[in-house]
Order: structure tokens, then sequence, then C-alpha cells
């Protein structure tokens, strides 16, 4: 649904995208992840006709962004990171403002406005003032412009950047009940365990080049070498770390939110004799379990935080 062969754009002389490779087959909702500056909207602005390659090409749902772009704009629906709202405006009459861009018959336009409001749960609001929304429902109200042509791809760029949590719980369910539509999903964010929710599929971006793509359960167990284990003392965490640190098998030792993380190569007998002597500390040892490898971890293990 989505291929990109050799993807390459240049600003100047900094390279943004790197000969890029990818593929996102028909209903998948793929997860694009990479560090400021790693070419992620270069390539998601190329997907949406909004920027041609140095060189190389991008095709959607068969289409050439290049030589078919029209045909691209008709089955894309594109939701920048930052859009614009018009104050002044009622929720209805900005969508039916857009419907008409988008061509839309006018006989059909109540029926695709009452859709989309529903789908979007929007449609107690379909009377109010878009200035008085909050920032959850001006991204719903972006998804459901977004949505009015009935796309078969979205490309959604940080749709969820700026919302409180429930906000963003709300959003991730819209997000599910499109992928049950058979919508494909091509979303970029920062927000990973949410994505890891929803998202069967990852690439992961860095200096233009993609250093790691494909299920994410797959490229969790590629990258888990060794045990995750997380530990949690009430008192001493410095040396809890440091007895850690010096143990035959550890690496990778680090705190997050008050909780000791690290990675462990060594037995289960040498395991036990850790937890043993950590307890014998007297540090308060209340929790010593293996942790899930999540897409957090994915990321900050396969990026080594370089830039264009």
């Amino acid at each position: 649904m989505i291929r990109c062969c050799g993807l390459t754009h240049r600003y100047d002389q900094r390279l943004a995208l790197d000969g890029l490779d990818l593929q996102v087959e028909a209903g998948e909702a793929f997860a694009f992840i990479g560090p400021n500056g790693a070419g992620k909207t270069t390539t998601i602005r190329i997907l949406a006709t909004l920027l041609e390659p140095t060189a190389g090409e991008a095709f959607v749902a068969g289409f050439s962004t290049l030589d078919q772009a029209d045909e691209v704009r008709r089955v894309l629906g594109y939701m920048p990171d930052f859009f614009g709202v018009y104050d002044g405006m009622r929720v209805w009459e900005y969508l039916e403002f857009f419907a008409a861009a988008y061509r839309i018959p006018r006989p059909d336009r109540r029926r695709t406005l009452d859709d989309v409001l529903e789908l979007t749960d929007l449609g107690a609001r379909r009377e109010t003032n878009i200035e008085h929304l909050s920032k959850g429902m001006r991204q719903r109200l972006c998804l459901a412009k977004t949505l009015l042509h009935d796309p078969q791809v979205l490309v959604l760029d940080e749709p969820a950047s700026g919302l409180d949590p429930r906000a963003r719980i709300d959003l991730k369910e819209l997000l599910r009940e499109l992928t049950r539509m058979g919508k494909t999903l091509f979303v970029s964010s920062h927000i990973l365990p949410e994505l890891a929710d929803f998202c069967s599929t990852v690439g992961i971006l860095e200096a233009g080049r993609l250093v790691a793509c494909g299920r994410v359960d797959e490229i969790l167990r590629a990258v888990d070498q060794g045990r995750s284990m997380r530990v949690r003392v009430l008192r001493d965490l410095e040396k809890a770390a440091a007895l850690v640190e010096e143990t035959s098998g550890s690496s990778r030792v680090r705190v997050q939110d008050g909780v000791l993380l690290f990675q462990f190569e060594g037995s289960l007998e040498d395991l036990a004799d850790l937890a043993e002597r950590l307890a014998d500390q007297r540090l308060g040892l209340v929790e010593f379990a293996e942790a899930r490898t999540d897409l957090e971890d994915v990321f900050m293990r396969v990026t080594q935080g370089v830039v264009c």
C-alpha cells in the first residue's frame, strides 16, 4: 500500500533521507519512529505529495507521488503535526468547507459529515464554535476532516502531540477502530508505548536510514539479548545500582522513574545470587523481576542519537 524505493532528499547540503527502502502492506498500522532530525517528517511530506524527493520514488496504493500526485491525494488522508482551524466557524461549517474542497457532491455532504462526526465522537459538538474546543477535540476535528473523502491510507504526523492522558487514550481507541475498518495507518509519534498498543509493524529511522523494520514482536525478540530485569528498593538506589554494575553478566544498568533496570546474560543461578546479595544489603528490596522489553527499549538499543 505504501512503498518507498531508494528515497533520498537533500536540503541544500544536508542529507535528510539516504536511500530509504520501505514497504507497508494494506491494512497495517505502521509506527514510524526516530530521533528528531531523522527524516520522518521529510518522508511524510513526500508521501503526502507536498515535497519531491531528490532521488528515488514513493508509491501510495500503487500511484507514484511524482507522476500521479492527484491519484495519491484521492486515496490518502494526511494529518500534519501542526494544523490550522478557523475561529468563528462551527464544527459542521469547518467540515462542510473541506467537504467542498474534496469535491464531495452537495447531496452527499450531510451524510458524509454525519458519518465522520459519529466516527470521531464529535456529533454532540456539531454546533460548537471551534475556538471553544479543547486540544483533544481539535485533534479529533482534524482527523474528521482527514476522513471526509474516505481515504484508504492515513498518514498521521504526531497525532497525539500535546494531548493529556485521557485524550491520548481516546485517540488511540479511535485509531484502533480505523484499523478494524481496514484503513492503512502510517503513524509518526514520540509516544512509543502507545504506538506498540495498536501498531503491528514498526520502522525505526535514524540519520535518514532505516535501522530496523518489521513486526513489533519480531523486532523485540531480535534485540532482546539476555533478560531485561527490574529492581526496586526502598533505600539507597545508588548502592543497589553499583552492586548490579559490578556483577558479571550485567549491562545497560540505568535508573528510570525510581526503578533500576538492566540486562542480564548470566545463568539463573547467577541471577539468584545477585538477588540474595541485594537482600543482604538491607536496602529494602521490594521487587526483583524480569521486565518485558518494550518499544522504547528497542528504540534506545538500535539508535545512537545521530542526526543528519
